[in-house]
């Protein structure tokens, strides 16, 4: 059974551009690189919600996406590549094409779809990935294969 996530408030009158995109794709890129989880607050607004791929559940407020953030990342001396474009803009919400390489040389790698959605601010309210990398397994409960080395 396909649950539908409930719908995201639309902020009319909100315009995004692609240069406040790729913006906010650096500001997400140097909040992973940064200790804790402080710099979030200039990536997500406090009630944002993340979802890690389309059928994944919906984490919820800038509380638990920190606390998975620290989580999911090995620290912020991970060492990692992030190459981006903006696809498409429209109103509130843009899609992000992410090339994400792990390690030197890479161990892990994503191709991932962003489809973000803004406040007023430039704060991302909804984000959710659409992550791809290699061998990927046709089941989606199965995860990305852990990082090896360091």
């Amino acid at each position: 059974m396909i649950v539908a996530a409930p719908p995201v408030e639309y902020h009319p009158g909100v315009m995004t551009t692609r240069e406040q995109v790729a913006a906010w794709v650096d500001r997400y890129e140097a909040a992973w690189r940064s200790p804790g989880a402080e710099a979030l607050r200039d990536v997500f607004s406090e009630d944002a919600s993340y979802r890690q791929g389309p059928y994944h559940q919906e984490l919820v407020g800038l509380h638990t996406i920190a606390a998975m953030w620290e989580r999911e990342r090995a620290g912020p001396d991970e060492l990692f590549t992030l190459q981006s474009e903006v696809v498409a803009v429209e109103g509130d919400t843009a899609v992000v094409r992410a090339e994400v390489q792990y390690g030197d040389p890479p161990v892990r790698e994503y191709r991932d779809l962003w489809v973000v959605r803004f406040d007023e601010r430039g704060h991302a309210v909804a984000f959710e990935e659409w992550p791809f990398w290699p061998r990927q397994p046709i089941n989606p409960d199965q995860s990305p294969p852990p990082a090896t080395g360091a």
